[in-house]
């Protein structure tokens, strides 16, 4: 899996979360809660659904590393690929 699918990957499930999210306005090291005002459950929903797609078992302790879009990607990568992008 290249970065190009696991940003789809979050795209898609914040998406899923926020459909009202346009994927061009997300800023990279900004948290999803404060830039698109997600609250818990949506936060929860976005974490389940990256499992879903990914198949990648994210431990409730890893959470914070999933707050901003930089941080989720590099995370899934190393998750996904055993290695940082």
């Amino acid at each position: 899996m290249i970065a190009d699918d696991i940003t789809s990957a979050i795209v898609n499930a914040l998406t899923s979360v926020a459909p009202e999210v346009d994927p061009m306005s997300i800023r990279p090291g900004v948290s999803f809660r404060d830039q698109l005002d997600l609250d818990s459950m949506d936060f929860l929903n976005f974490v389940l659904a990256l499992h879903d797609r990914l198949g990648i078992d994210i431990p409730e302790r890893d959470y914070p590393k999933l707050y901003t879009f930089d941080g989720a990607l590099a995370y899934l990568a190393s998750k996904v690929t055993g290695n940082h992008l």
